[in-house]
């Protein structure tokens, strides 16, 4: 085959800069706060008293350090649930923070959270129910620019936000004023997606968004923290009736760039029961849901339940740490850092093997545009043990890998390295484990791909 210079041609759909730097965040944290949280709830009704959410020990900067310690980037606010009671002191409606008892009714957590937030480096984002089981106008076009009102305020006054979150539940039983009757509506056109987003990004170019019909990143279709075992980036447009394949999935054959978030909590509820103190996931669990997650080209979203005190939960944040600390430990040292790497196809010299190993997410191996699949190998100095490899596609030009498999050798002994995770799709990163192997040669056999390789990184521990 000839050299090649030239790079291979885009494989769309593609990235734009904000869903790339938006998934090399990974991890991030989910707060639920609310008057769920002192009336032992998960879904209000809507008709819980604003005078019950009264927190007497609430320091968003402690919320904020705590998160960083378990390796959070950023944080996204319910200011608003289900419920419709909204955290910050909104002119759309007289159920807020403004009419409870903390801070005497002068209190603003949006406020607190985005300050401490900006203060320690940690990104910011705001969840926004559209569904509102409190307010009389809901399923009437005065409640969409009730909401409407809401987005511009949050949008407005709370920056920067990295993402805004639309949640999916639309609709059902509620206080509504009094009238605690059932109202449906159809959420794709209702709530008016279209401005609402244009308000989003015209203010914050760079966040994501989360539900909704135009959506830039997608839901996983579960929120048990796995991700799906084949993971697309690639999607339809997502909607309302969008099926749970698709989301959990992605499709091979999709035209937009839609990215998956894995929303889990940490306990079995979103928001904080003191029976569930026993129930909170293990480092254990929390690193299994890290692999399932990060590990499989997906965003992971790790919800902390607050306290009616105001605080995070003292086993939450011991079991976050810890979980933080285990994954750093296992992949903290790459035992191909100083390998020799070659390919049975390379695309010239830009494109070599060993581009892999440069620690430059810039560069990358690619392979000829009629050699859609390659062959990568690893020789050590010496015999290494591993048990996890991680692979990055550069996906700027597009997801290609479809699949691959692994084989290890140690002294011309050639043997299969079978692995607890799907070696299927790559994308931005996929993680897989195995029994630990001792070796002195790595093989990666790409076996398929939507056409010639571009593969940036490869490590393994």
């Amino acid at each position: 085959m000839f050299s090649c210079t030239k790079a291979p041609e885009p494989l769309y759909p593609v990235p734009s800069d904000n869903q790339l730097a938006w998934q090399q965040l990974e991890t991030y944290a989910f707060l639920h706060f609310g008057p769920n949280t002192f009336n032992d709830k998960e879904w209000g009704y809507g008709d819980a008293p604003a005078s019950s959410f009264n927190p007497t020990n609430l320091d968003c900067e402690r919320w904020v350090l705590i998160l960083k310690a378990c390796g959070m980037k950023g944080v996204i606010l319910t200011a608003k649930h289900h419920d419709g009671f909204c955290l910050w002191p909104t002119e759309s409606t007289d159920y807020n923070i403004s009419n409870s008892p903390y801070k005497n009714g002068k209190g603003d957590i949006v406020r607190e959270l985005s300050d401490a937030c900006r203060k320690y480096g940690l990104k910011f984002g705001i969840y926004c129910s559209p569904w509102d089981r409190h307010d009389a106008r809901y399923g009437f076009p005065e409640y969409v620019e009730t909401y409407h009102k809401q987005i511009d305020e949050l949008t407005k006054n709370y920056g920067p936000l990295f993402e805004f979150w639309f949640d999916g539940a639309n609709g059902g039983n509620g206080f509504y004023g009094g009238a605690n009757e059932k109202r449906s509506i159809d959420p794709d056109n209702y709530y008016d997606y279209q401005r609402a987003k244009e308000t989003v990004l015209s203010r914050h170019p760079d966040a994501m968004i989360f539900g909704g019909p135009y959506q830039t990143v997608r839901w996983i279709g579960n929120e048990n923290g796995v991700a799906g075992a084949t993971n697309w980036c690639n999607a339809p447009q997502i909607t309302s009736n969008t099926s749970l394949k698709i989301n959990t999935f992605g499709s091979e054959r999709g035209t937009e760039w839609l990215p998956s978030e894995v929303d889990v909590s940490i306990r079995p509820g979103w928001f904080y029961h003191k029976n569930e103190d026993n129930m909170v996931k293990t480092p254990f669990e929390l690193c299994d849901i890290y692999y399932k997650s990060v590990g499989r080209n997906a965003n992971l979203l790790l919800n902390f339940p607050i306290t009616p005190e105001g605080e995070i939960c003292l086993i939450d944040y011991v079991n976050a740490s810890f979980y933080h600390m285990d994954i750093t430990k296992e992949l903290s040292h790459n035992l191909l850092a100083d390998a020799k790497v070659t390919a049975d196809d390379e695309r010239g010299s830009r494109f070599a093997a060993n581009k892999v190993n440069d620690n430059n997410p810039d560069t990358y191996w690619a392979t000829h545009d009629d050699y859609p699949y390659g062959t990568i190998s690893f020789s050590m100095d010496k015999p290494v043990t591993m048990s996890r490899l991680m692979i990055q596609e550069y996906v700027k030009l597009g997801q290609r890998v479809k699949s691959f498999y692994l084989e290890g050798a140690l002294d011309g002994e050639y043997f299969p390295i079978r692995t607890y995770d799907t070696t299927s799709t790559v994308g931005y990163k996929r993680i897989v484990r195995f029994d630990p192997v001792e070796l002195d040669k790595l093989i990666i056999y790409f076996d398929e791909s939507r056409g010639p390789l571009c593969i940036s990184n490869i490590e393994a521990y």
